[in-house]
């Protein structure tokens, strides 16, 4: 599932690591995060949205994964969005994940470096963050509903809707 777009209004469409989908008014998608980073862009005007489930934060010059790393990950959004209609200055970023899934503490947490790297690229978009639900120490699950722009995070400790 790396560029399609999707309307299937009844289906959950699954995100995996590394994969990035589109979708428009009625779909959804749903990606499980660790220390991923789960980063949507939505126009609400034309109802459309793309979420990255974004493994790692630099690409070192690779292409075969565009949502796999953070620095491609934003621009395949912009440019993938634009190409059907959306407005780069109507775009909204939400993220979900990046925890330190595993307790020992070393010079690289690749869950906050994976958010940092996205709330970079984001800057350099000039993409706002609205809502944002990063760090921890456990693992989310989300599914992001593209009619209404909602973004409902089930983790070990709460279930709630960023809207």
């Amino acid at each position: 599932m790396s560029s399609g777009l999707i309307t299937d209004p009844l289906a959950v469409n699954f995100v995996g690591m590394g994969e990035a989908a589109v979708a428009r008014k009625t779909g959804r998608l749903m990606a499980v995060l660790g220390s991923c980073v789960g980063v949507t862009l939505y126009d609400p005007r034309r109802q459309l949205g793309a979420l990255c489930h974004v493994v790692l934060p630099q690409s070192n010059g690779r292409d075969d994964l565009p949502g796999k790393f953070a620095d491609t990950a934003i621009p395949w959004m912009v440019r993938t969005l634009a190409g059907y209609g959306a407005s780069s200055s109507a775009l909204a970023a939400k993220l979900v994940g990046g925890a330190q899934i595993f307790q020992q503490k070393g010079p690289i947490q690749i869950g906050e470096a994976n958010v940092g790297a996205v709330l970079r690229a984001l800057e350099s978009a000039a993409i706002p963050v609205v809502a944002r639900d990063v760090g921890g120490t456990h693992g989310r699950r989300m599914c992001f509903d593209v009619a209404s722009g909602e973004i409902a995070v089930e983790s070990a400790v709460a279930a709630f809707k960023m809207i």
